[in-house]
């Protein structure tokens, strides 16, 4: 019998429970590494190897927002309830228009001055296969907006970017009824450097792998205003 739960949607804090949560993370992340090993630029065997520390500066560096979905079973009485964490949806930002900059051929809409527009990168979304089909993903996402919505007053608009696989048929397709448009392509390099992973690049770009730079990864873009 497949248990029931409930589900929480949060922003995890910077500063309470910090190790606990690091922990909760990196299991998460790893497990979303090595099930869904094509949805992510980055791999399970170079996140395995990070310290307790870099786990913990993925949650507590300032430019960067992690959401989690956490699962609780219905019809288990314990105190306190077994609560799983299932789901995550990262936000990198904001983003000045140099880091946020990519060459014409990309396709990205052209960008305005730090003052007119706040830009963010969203990346790493996951659910667990298990609790897939409960609109989580989607839920995620709108729970990240909402944050950046509210969590200062200017500027008033505000650009969202992503880049997926295409062949992530799911994943694009959660992002279109979202109202992510799809506005250009990118290259691996592009996407490691946009979610803050460029220290994984190989150190010679001109002799690494082609993978690095063919421009086959979807650019998708939302733009919303805060009044």
């Amino acid at each position: 019998m497949k248990l029931q739960n409930e589900y929480s949607f949060f922003k995890v804090s910077k500063t309470e429970n910090v190790l606990e949560a690091a922990e909760k993370y990196r299991d998460l992340r790893l497990r979303a590494l090595k099930t869904s090993p094509s949805s992510f630029s980055s791999t399970y065997e170079i996140e395995a190897a990070f310290s307790e520390s870099d786990w913990i500066d993925r949650l507590t560096v300032p430019d960067r927002e992690v959401f989690i979905c956490a699962a609780t079973p219905v019809h288990i009485n314990t105190t306190p309830p077994p609560v799983e964490w299932i789901g995550q949806v990262t936000l990198r930002g904001p983003m000045s228009m140099a880091d946020f900059a990519l060459p014409a051929e990309s396709g990205q809409t052209e960008l305005k001055s730090d003052a007119e527009e706040e830009r963010w990168q969203m990346l790493s979304l996951f659910t667990l296969p298990e609790h897939r089909g409960n609109g989580l993903g989607g839920k995620l996402c709108q729970v990240a907006v909402d944050y950046l919505r509210t969590w200062q007053s200017s500027p008033n608009q505000i650009y969202i970017r992503l880049m997926v696989k295409p062949e992530n048929h799911v994943t694009v397709n959660l992002y279109r009824r979202l109202g992510f448009a799809t506005v250009g392509k990118c290259t691996l390099a592009e996407a490691l450097r946009a979610n803050g992973d460029g220290h994984l690049l190989p150190k010679d770009l001109e002799l690494a792998s082609a993978k690095y730079s063919q421009r086959s990864g979807l650019l998708m873009s939302f733009f919303m205003h805060r009044n």
